[in-house]
């Protein structure tokens, strides 16, 4: 990554943890949670009960498929893959999920990124820990599955996703790359790692965490290595990134000048998860503006 060695130590003491964020976001009207039937069934079993906001995007005009790809150590890792139909190769943006792992809300997003001429592909990145989908308890699934994933795995698996993306219909000349919560932080690290990323879309992924043996980076301290533009996506209520930690995100980012074209947009009135249609902290007007300015930043920088 980056020689850290005269930045300053960041530490995280008074953010609240993963596990909370989720549960702890605005918005909580239980009315909304309505959703039930097969299609609730395909969300991980700690977001359920499914709110009613839940996006369902239609499959026409795409192909879809779950498939398999070999990583750099052997292992079979699953990927869900939604591209248009009979385009040419497109572009390739990949999608990092959030703790919850590859549910039916990540499959969708990756819809609505092939809906919009992408080739879109989310690797479980948590495969070899367990199945994230299934686990209930919040704490339960950081401990047991979560905190499992290191830094240099997960680096690696995405390297290994563009590779089988490139040599399968896929643009591999064109690299994007998103994520959410977990993944917003993965984006981040993602584009301080490739040299052959074209631009990133970080949705509320921690900017200063807590270190440990297997996930000892923190983004901040990697703005130097940044290689690709990055564009932050945050909410103002966040209180597992509180204004704090943007504010120093921002000036870390123009100290080392990336910034632009790197940038950090923070939406008013939007919590964490803002863009997440199945949960109650959903903000539509957020996460409308979030998406328009996805995809213009992916227009720009990875469709050319």
């Amino acid at each position: 990554m980056t020689d850290t060695q005269d930045q300053p130590e960041y530490s995280a003491p008074d953010r609240l943890a993963e596990d909370r964020n989720w549960i702890d976001s605005t918005g909580l009207d239980r009315r909304r949670l309505l959703v039930g039937g097969a299609f609730a069934a395909g969300f991980a079993a700690a977001c359920r009960p499914v709110s009613s906001s839940a996006v369902q995007t239609s499959g026409d005009g795409l192909k879809e498929e779950t498939v398999s790809i070999r990583a750099s150590d052997g292992f079979a890792m699953p990927a869900f893959v939604a591209r248009p139909a009979h385009a040419k190769a497109a572009p390739i943006i990949v999608v990092v999920h959030e703790i919850f792992g590859v549910h039916e809300w990540i499959r969708d997003m990756c819809r609505r990124f092939a809906k919009a001429g992408y080739y879109a592909i989310a690797p479980d990145l948590f495969a070899r820990h367990g199945d994230a989908t299934s686990v209930a308890d919040f704490k339960q699934l950081i401990a047991t599955i979560v905190s499992k994933a290191s830094d240099a795995q997960v680096l690696r698996d995405i390297d290994a996703t563009y590779g089988w993306a490139g040599g399968h219909g896929g643009d591999g000349r064109r690299r994007g790359i998103t994520g959410f919560c977990w993944g917003g932080r993965v984006v981040w690290l993602y584009a301080a790692h490739s040299r052959e990323l074209d631009a990133g879309v970080a949705f509320y992924g921690r900017l200063i965490s807590e270190k440990t043996d297997l996930q000892p980076l923190n983004v901040i301290e990697q703005v130097s290595a940044l290689k690709a533009p990055v564009l932050g996506q945050y909410g103002a209520l966040d209180k597992g990134i509180p204004a704090a930690d943007v504010e120093k995100m921002q000036a870390a980012l123009k100290i080392a000048g990336k910034a632009p074209p790197d940038a950090i947009t923070v939406h008013p009135g939007a919590d964490h998860g803002f863009m997440a249609d199945y949960r109650p902290s959903y903000n539509e007007a957020a996460a409308k503006a979030a998406w328009q300015a996805t995809l213009g930043w992916f227009g720009k920088y990875v469709k050319k």
